[in-house]
């Protein structure tokens, strides 16, 4: 066979090129458990099947073939921690890092539940339907059997109560 830059392919390429086409993305999900995304999947997999592809005569067995690549890729993704770790140097100043703090959410969550819940009952049905059920506002007007109007305004009304209510400023200002 001559390939496109005139060179010939030999069997072991030709045979290579049926193995890394059938077994790709099985390779590749392999090498995605291994890494943090798909970007670095891809990479670690193509060194794999250069490391695989030098040694193909040797793997005299074709049921062995996954198992040689699946040993290259941890090999290979070994080595890149021990390189990444190298990074890091012990010392006795710990630097000062920023921490986030996930508990604004759950305080947030509960300033804007309790401003909800201060809105007359047609106000907080309108929002809770809007922004917490995602509907649309047709369809909120069916579920409440008001027109369409009634809905914007409804929610219009609600919208701006929430922007005046004293805890969500306190909580717009501080956060």
């Amino acid at each position: 066979m001559v390939g496109v830059t005139g060179t010939t392919r030999t069997p072991r390429y030709d045979e290579f090129s049926r193995y890394v086409a059938e077994r790709g993305p099985a390779l590749l999900r392999m090498a995605r458990s291994l890494t943090n995304n798909l970007a670095d999947a891809e990479d670690l997999l193509q060194a794999a099947l250069v490391k695989t592809f030098l040694s193909w005569e040797r793997i005299a067995n074709p049921k062995a073939r996954d198992g040689y690549v699946r040993r290259a890729m941890v090999n290979t993704q070994i080595s890149e921690w021990r390189r990444k770790r190298l990074d890091v140097y012990p010392t006795d100043d710990v630097p000062e890092q920023r921490v986030d703090d996930p508990t604004w959410r759950s305080d947030l969550a509960d300033v804007v539940g309790r401003a909800i819940g201060r809105l007359p009952d047609r106000q907080r049905a309108t929002v809770v339907l809007r922004y917490y059920d995602d509907l649309t506002e047709v369809q909120i007007a069916e579920r409440m059997g008001v027109t369409l109007g009634t809905v914007k305004s409804t929610l219009s009304r609600a919208v701006d109560k929430l922007r005046r209510d004293a805890d969500l400023i306190i909580e717009r200002t501080t956060g």
